[in-house]
């Protein structure tokens, strides 16, 4: 599931970067605007876990941009089809006969300049918080506020840059969040390179009604980057469309209710899936396979739900090298698959950089995490330079699961305590104490704690796990 940077050479030499990872069906994501890989592939965990469900079923490709992040720089041709070069480099690369494409923002220019060009070669187009340039005027105000945005960042990159990354984000968002798009903004390219960028503009309006490709528009109503009206417009003039239209404002996919964009974008693209595999069954005359993961048994009732998460997962193979970061990541499923098995621990799916497990008792879901903890501990004292380093969060509910995983507000509430673990920590929710009291476990009250997506704080507990003297 590890991400890998290559590049692709376009038809006039530019050297377009793009990254790939996951299996399965290609699906390529065109970059939303000025952007950088780097950002794209993990600044955040909430960006890591998006990236990785989509990595499940999907080999995900996402590219940068002639004139900014990993691809060359010194763009001179601003204009559509420049874009379009990058795109045809990239999908030259890959050699896939077909691929869906998932176009965020700006991005959602070029997937649909693709697919009107080629109906042949995308079977499903997904456009999230974004909308089709052409002659429709955006209205007077949106046009004065781009205006000043524009004076803006001639005076002031830096200031411009954090003014950007609040819009992406008006009701606001944990700092991380905030802090690393201010970063992707400052580092993808410059101010002059990124005006110029910004005023390459499709004609994409006119192609809308003749797109017969099944096509999914997901878009948050307080969205004041592309705004919901630009959503409703182009799902009202896609011939075969279904719309998503979604609370919130946040701009990009990953934060806020991911689950929201994920659920119908996967369920939509994974219907292609199993109308492939009906049409092969039919032609061979045998059983239908869906192309679903292996099936987990269903649990009944109460769970306790166990997410791991390396540390620094995104930057590693850059610190020590591809081979080197496999060989990290494969220590770290050694560790945790085997602690599973000795727990009865069901995995329930790769996230890609940790492992999302389900236990009948709570007792045996903490057993399982100190002795992952345990296992990571004695790995660094064989190899005092490995830099493998575990997060472990732990919640019990009573979850949904469906085609061999589980949701619902217990699976993200236990994905949330991972995040706010330190490396060799295991942090749990008060009622995994609760379901474990008398067992002789050693907990440590670290308080209520603020978590994204919920509303009142949650108290959570840190298991003392190492062995004393």
């Amino acid at each position: 599931m590890a991400p890998r940077i290559q590049y692709a050479r376009r038809s006039d030499g530019v050297r377009t970067a793009y990254a790939t990872m996951g299996a399965g069906p290609v699906l390529i994501v065109p970059p939303g605007g000025t952007t950088h890989l780097d950002w794209y592939l993990g600044n955040t965990r909430a960006q890591e876990l998006f990236c990785a469900r989509l990595a499940e079923r999907r080999t995900l490709v996402l590219y940068d941009r002639h004139g900014c992040g990993l691809s060359d720089r010194n763009r001179k041709d601003f204009t559509p089809e420049d874009d379009m070069l990058d795109m045809e480099a990239v999908v030259a690369a890959i050699d896939s006969p077909t691929f869906d494409l998932f176009g965020i923002s700006w991005g959602g220019n070029p997937a649909i300049a693709y697919a009107a060009r080629n109906p042949e070669r995308v079977p499903r187009l997904v456009l999230y918080g974004t909308g089709a340039d052409g002659p429709l005027s955006r209205g007077p105000e949106y046009e004065a506020r781009s205006a000043a945005l524009d004076a803006l960042r001639r005076s002031d990159w830096d200031l411009y840059c954090r003014t950007q990354a609040s819009r992406f984000f008006p009701s606001g968002t944990d700092q991380e969040t905030f802090q690393s798009l201010v970063r992707m903004h400052r580092d993808s390219t410059t101010s002059e390179m990124a005006e110029k960028l910004d005023a390459v503009r499709f004609d994409n309006q006119s192609l809308l009604s003749d797109i017969q490709t099944p096509t999914m528009v997901i878009h948050r109503r307080g969205d004041e980057v592309c705004l919901f009206s630009w959503g409703q417009y182009m799902a009202r003039r896609l011939p075969n469309c279904r719309f998503i239209p979604l609370e919130g404002d946040a701009h990009y996919p990953w934060v806020d209710d991911a689950d929201s964009v994920l659920r119908p974008m996967i369920e939509f693209l994974t219907e292609a899936d199993d109308n492939d595999a009906e049409l092969a069954a039919a032609k061979q005359g045998g059983a239908v396979a869906t192309g679903a993961q292996p099936a987990v048994a269903s649990p009944a009732g109460m769970v306790t739900i166990l997410f791991t998460d390396m540390e620094g997962s995104t930057a590693l193979a850059q610190r020590v090298g591809d081979a080197a970061a496999q060989e990290v990541r494969r220590a770290h499923n050694e560790i945790v698959r085997t602690a599973l098995s000795e727990q009865e621990g069901s995995e329930i799916k790769h996230t890609g950089d940790g492992i999302m497990a389900s236990f009948a008792t709570a007792s045996a879901a903490l057993n399982c995490a100190i002795a992952i903890q345990r296992g990571v501990a004695a790995h660094k004292k064989e190899r005092p330079d490995s830099p493998l380093g575990v997060y472990i969060g732990l919640n019990a509910g009573e979850p949904i699961a469906e085609d061999g995983d589980l949701f619902g507000t217990s699976v993200d509430l236990a994905a949330r305590i991972c995040g706010h673990a330190e490396p060799g920590q295991i942090v749990v929710s008060n009622v995994v104490r609760e379901l474990a009291a008398g067992k002789g476990f050693l907990f440590s009250d670290r308080g209520e704690t603020e978590l994204r997506g919920f509303e009142e704080p949650v108290r959570l507990y840190e298991v003392r796990w190492r062995e004393e003297g």
